[in-house]
């Protein structure tokens, strides 16, 4: 999974890249992977590999990654290549969702791009670029199929989606706000635009404000995800970047201390896979323990594939186990077997997040 981390100058995205990559590194002892100077690969925690790791005792242990970009280049007139526009809109196309970390704190010491402190025209300064460059490629697009229409009427009720996506766009509106059915959803989707991406904002506040949660800026920033759907964290980027240099022990004494439930990585990832509508299923054994990320309400074969294409090709069947009634076995499948829990799933099962899966395939 990719996501990508934007933001205007000064707002704290670099330090929140550079603590959550390099904890998220160091905290499965994952070699931190700089696949490009803003790029890098987070493990996703998860206490459920570990457990089983400890179970088994296997030789290898995987768990799920998360590449962040860290989008460099935005300013107003990014759509129109001023700054490093062109690359910033292209890298936003890569990815499956977009960060967008937003100012809510106050401090002197540290100046706003615009001079003063406003979370909302901040989303709009970013939302606006992605609007505009969608909207060429709307109006492309329906110039296209306007010309084709001609000789082919079938694509009336695509124009008239176009349109309204258009018309829509036109209010300074991202398409994600949409109310679409099913048919235009998917269709809509297709069309690869930059404000259809979903979006997470990142809060970043003082550390005064980190444990509670709340202050007007955050407010203003939760009522206006609400009108798009996307979802919002609170992280203070500054107490990340010191988080970053602990150990897992150290780290756990530093969030009690300072009244914090959870660090801003696990916040992000929850967020992310809540989001995106993904689970994790887990595969274990002495060899291997490993988690597997999938769109929810994927079926027993589907998941096969995602470990290798004959998996799906061939399956015949799923063993399956909760992950929590393998514990109350004391992780031993020969004991759940004995009690009934291993379940044998077919064709059209519908996989749940945590399910332990063994596939029999045949090729």
């Amino acid at each position: 999974m990719k996501l990508g981390i934007v933001g205007l100058p000064n707002v704290g995205k670099s330090t929140l890249f550079n603590a959550i990559t390099k904890a998220g590194a160091e905290a499965a002892n994952y070699p931190f992977c700089t696949i490009e100077p803003n790029v890098g690969v987070v493990t996703v925690p998860d206490e459920r590999v570990t457990t089983l790791h400890e179970v088994y005792d296997s030789k290898k242990t995987v768990y799920a990654t998360i590449e962040f970009y860290d989008i460099a280049g935005l300013v107003k007139g990014a759509s129109k290549g001023e700054g490093l526009g062109n690359k910033f809109l292209g890298h936003i196309r890569e990815v499956a969702a977009i960060v967008h970390v937003v100012r809510c704190f106050d401090d002197s010491n540290v100046v706003h791009v615009d001079g003063k402190i406003d979370p909302i025209s901040d989303i709009e300064t970013i939302n606006t670029e992605l609007i505009l460059s969608d909207m060429e490629v709307l109006d492309r697009r329906i110039q296209k199929t306007t010309k084709n229409l001609k000789g082919d009427k079938s694509l009336q009720k695509e124009l008239d989606i176009l349109k309204r996506v258009a018309d829509f766009l036109g209010e300074g509106k991202s398409a994600r706000a949409m109310e679409l059915d099913e048919d235009e959803a998917e269709f809509v989707k297709s069309l690869d635009l930059l404000s259809y991406k979903p979006v997470i904002y990142a809060a970043n506040v003082s550390e005064d404000d980190a444990a509670s949660e709340d202050n007007e800026y955050i407010r203003k920033v939760r009522e206006f995800a609400k009108t798009e759907g996307a979802g919002v964290i609170v992280v203070c980027a500054k107490i990340e970047s010191e988080m970053a240099e602990l150990d897992d022990e150290e780290k756990a004494m530093f969030l009690e201390e300072m009244g914090i439930k959870e660090s801003g990585l696990d916040k992000l990832v929850k967020a992310s896979y809540r989001l995106l509508d993904l689970i994790s299923f887990l595969t274990a054994g002495e060899p291997e323990v490993r988690a597997w990320t999938i769109k929810n309400g994927t079926k027993a074969p589907g998941a096969a594939g995602k470990i290798h294409t004959d998996f799906e090709k061939g399956f015949i069947r799923a063993e399956t186990i909760a992950y929590d009634k393998l514990m109350e076995c004391g992780g031993k499948l020969s004991v759940a077997k004995e009690k009934g829990l291993v379940r044998s799933e077919g064709k059209d099962y519908v996989v749940k997040d945590g399910d332990v899966m063994h596939f029999l395939f045949n090729v």
